[in-house]
């Protein structure tokens, strides 16, 4: 069969290291708390109205891929973290300069300067601030 025949491999799907933004809404709830029930995250959530059911099934997913673990105390599963905050970063940034800049952070960069959302000023700002660290 002709190539141009073969369905397409989506390039849309996410790596399983990154987060969804409903996984990631929920990482930063438990970020936040430290650990919790599927209530006191629900509660947490901030401008959703996600179902108990909801909140429950997604951090059952995320406990699935690694991302929290639980334990049961009495009749409730307490929910944590299992990744930090900046695992979690450092995983989505990888995914993205691999899959949009070819593994080149300096792409990423100059992608930044080109769509304005990095001035020279803030780059030459971080630039000093580099320097400072080595």
């Amino acid at each position: 069969m002709p190539d141009s025949i073969l369905p397409k491999k989506s390039t849309t799907r996410k790596s399983p290291s990154t987060l969804t933004p409903l996984e990631l809404d929920l990482m930063k709830v438990l970020w936040s708390l430290g650990s919790g029930t599927v209530l006191q995250v629900q509660t947490e959530l901030c401008g959703t109205k996600l179902a108990y059911t909801t909140v429950q099934t997604m951090l059952n997913v995320l406990q699935s891929k690694g991302k929290v673990r639980r334990v049961l105390k009495d009749r409730a599963y307490i929910y944590s973290p299992n990744v930090s905050r900046i695992e979690a970063v450092s995983a989505t940034m990888r995914d993205l300069i691999d899959r949009m800049f070819e593994g080149s952070a300096e792409s990423l960069v100059m992608g930044l300067l080109e769509s304005k959302h990095l001035s020279p000023e803030r780059l030459a700002a971080l630039s000093r601030k580099l320097k400072e660290k080595e």
